[in-house]
């Protein structure tokens, strides 16, 4: 994710509750809070905005079985980071949801207040990936915590590191093949990955920066507004010319030109 590359830039939620989802953000994920006003909230790494919550009391709440979002994944820079984040989430009783090994990196995963998932992970060294192709080896393996735990030595947790990013986000989609019409071709991602029901997208080499499923999600119509959860995916383009679409179930995916 370097030089010309497309990344994640900001993911816009919309929330019935933005006290309680923003205090989550902040307590258990640890994002810093950039700015606040009685409609929204801005948080964050390192100055930068990550994450974009938008009250709207009267949204319905969203279905876990419609399009949408999966998870946004927030990167940390390293494993002690990652072992940290664990070790604080363990010993605050925090209710996670799963853990994985995904060979190219190490997972955790959680909720939010209102259900939009989280992923926590990082990034194992690229030399240690395993390429064929241009397709890059996923799997879903046991994580090892107790390493994690060692990982982190006597580093104790007090928010995300500077250098965190949105790594990637996980959608949930209606079906793969428009999916991947939109994604890939219209967009510009590769294809990076298939896995049943799932197919992955990244560039510059990249594991994935999108992917999308249909694992709960099959057969989903298009998204009806308002309703919580993903609002709006940023994706930063450098040097191209910055346009609005949306998905093929009314996703609003901003394309910006920033570096």
């Amino acid at each position: 994710m370097s030089g010309n590359n497309m990344r994640i830039g900001t993911v816009a939620l919309t929330v019935n509750d933005l006290d309680s989802v923003s205090a989550y953000y902040e307590r258990v994920v640890g994002l810093r809070l950039i700015a606040r006003d009685g409609e929204s909230a801005r948080l964050g790494a390192g100055g930068e905005t990550l994450l974009e919550l938008r009250q709207d009391k009267a949204a319905r709440r969203a279905s876990p079985r419609e399009a949408g979002l999966f998870h946004t994944a927030f990167l940390l820079p390293s494993r002690t980071d990652l072992g940290a984040w664990l070790r604080g989430a363990v010993a605050g009783q925090i209710r996670l949801q799963g853990a994985s090994d995904h060979l190219v990196s190490e997972a955790i995963y959680l909720a939010d207040p209102e259900g939009n998932g989280i992923e926590i992970y990082r990034d194992r060294p690229r030399d240690e990936w395993t390429v064929a192709n241009g397709m890059v080896e996923m799997a879903t393996e046991p994580l090892d915590a107790d390493g994690l735990f060692e990982a982190a030595g006597a580093n104790t947790w007090d928010g995300v590191p500077e250098a965190t990013v949105v790594g990637h986000v996980h959608l949930q989609a209606g079906a793969l093949a428009p999916a991947e019409a939109f994604y890939a071709s219209e967009l510009g991602f590769a294809v990076t990955c298939r896995f049943p029901g799932a197919v992955f997208y990244g560039d510059g080499g990249y594991h994935h920066h999108l992917a999308t499923n249909i694992w709960n999600s099959r057969n989903a119509g298009a998204r009806s507004y308002p309703a919580t959860g993903l609002a709006s995916l940023e994706i930063i383009a450098p040097g191209e010319p910055g346009r609005t679409v949306t998905d093929p179930w009314g996703t609003e995916i901003v394309v910006t030109g920033g570096g």
